[in-house]
């Protein structure tokens, strides 16, 4: 028996769409896996975020003990709940720590932990943004009816929007007004034994209260940020590198902090340098920082981790555990990608 034309063009259509209906069938079960697992990875983020700011809650409650004893139970109450309230609890006694934050005067504390606060509810801020973007673009394509017809989702669950009180109140919920915000390049400078320049500071308006950070700051109208990092290291250590010396940026990390009498919101870019050993010198400081800047050193990862439980903050927190991260990228021939870090 011989098929004619018509019945093989027939099948050869009918094939045809069942390869096109299963060829869309598997990406559309790939997409939907990839979205799940972008809100999966959001939620840890933002979960990661809401318990950061329970720890810092804490540390306003117990900066207001003496004066304010009941708003401090209180407060320490509603970072306990919400640190270990399940799943579908959480937006309530999340929503409750809001409310008591917002009613801690924060003129009663000082500015470092009010730069704690402000920092924490910007993360948590951004990351329930992310989180609630990622659940609409799932949720938009699981529930198209012919997705849900052939059950393209699988069993995995419906994510859901995470929805706490968002405070229209300049610099994330604080009450304080970010005085400046600047773009900043910061530069990793790391010798032949691996250990990275530091420089020793303080707040001008807070002169006993020490930190350590690395080389770098604002970007200057007209500069590229690689023209402002070598211009950075220039001015803070007196040594001179071309710009193609630099690696990067490897790391972005976004910060609020107060600094001589202002809110400050800096987004840091960071580059990697290696160089020999040298001595820095200050004959570039600007007014400023020879009033803030009181040292250097040279840091291993174990020195950074001293420092840190001496009560002399590192920042970026996370240095001492991303320093071969920074080693290996100075040493690549391809650019990095850049990474948030805190």
């Amino acid at each position: 028996m011989t098929l004619s034309a018509l019945t093989i063009l027939v099948v050869a259509l009918v094939a045809a769409v069942v390869l096109a209906i299963g060829f869309w069938a598997y990406s559309t079960a790939n997409r939907l896996d990839r979205l799940h697992v972008r809100s999966d990875l959001s939620w840890q983020a933002l979960d990661a975020a809401l318990a950061r700011r329970a720890v810092v809650a804490r540390a306003v409650a117990l900066a207001t003990l003496t004066s304010h004893s009941e708003q401090s139970k209180q407060l320490t109450s509603f970072a306990d709940h919400a640190e270990r309230a399940n799943r579908d609890q959480r937006e309530g006694a999340e929503n409750e720590l809001s409310g008591a934050l917002s009613r801690v005067d924060i003129e009663t504390l000082r500015p470092q932990l009010v730069a704690e606060l402000a920092d924490a509810e910007a993360r948590v801020l951004i990351a329930r943004r992310f989180h609630n973007d990622a659940v609409r673009d799932t949720l938009s394509l699981r529930t198209r009816p012919l997705v849900s017809l052939l059950h393209l989702g699988g069993r995995a669950p419906l994510p859901t929007y995470f929805e706490i009180t968002e405070r229209a109140k300049p610099s994330a919920a604080t009450g304080l007004v970010v005085d400046d915000n600047r773009t900043s390049a910061r530069v990793v400078m790391i010798d032949e034994q691996g250990r990275v320049l530091l420089l020793q500071g303080h707040d001008p308006t807070v002169p006993d209260v020490s930190f350590w950070f690395t080389i770098g700051g604002g970007v200057k109208a007209g500069e590229t940020l690689r023209d402002a990092a070598v211009r950075e290291i220039n001015e803070e250590t007196g040594k001179k590198v071309a710009a193609e010396d630099l690696r990067g940026p490897i790391w972005r990390r976004v910060a609020v902090f107060p600094f001589n009498g202002e809110l400050i919101r800096s987004e840091e870019l960071f580059f990697v340098l290696e160089v020999p050993w040298y001595e820095p010198h200050s004959g570039g400081f600007t007014e400023l920082e020879k009033r803030s800047i009181t040292g250097h050193q040279w840091c291993t990862a174990d020195d950074i981790a001293k420092l840190n439980e001496a009560g002399e903050t590192v920042y970026p927190y996370e240095l001492a555990t991303l320093l071969p991260e920074a080693r290996t990228a100075a040493a690549l021939a391809a650019e990095p990608h850049v990474r948030s870090i805190r």
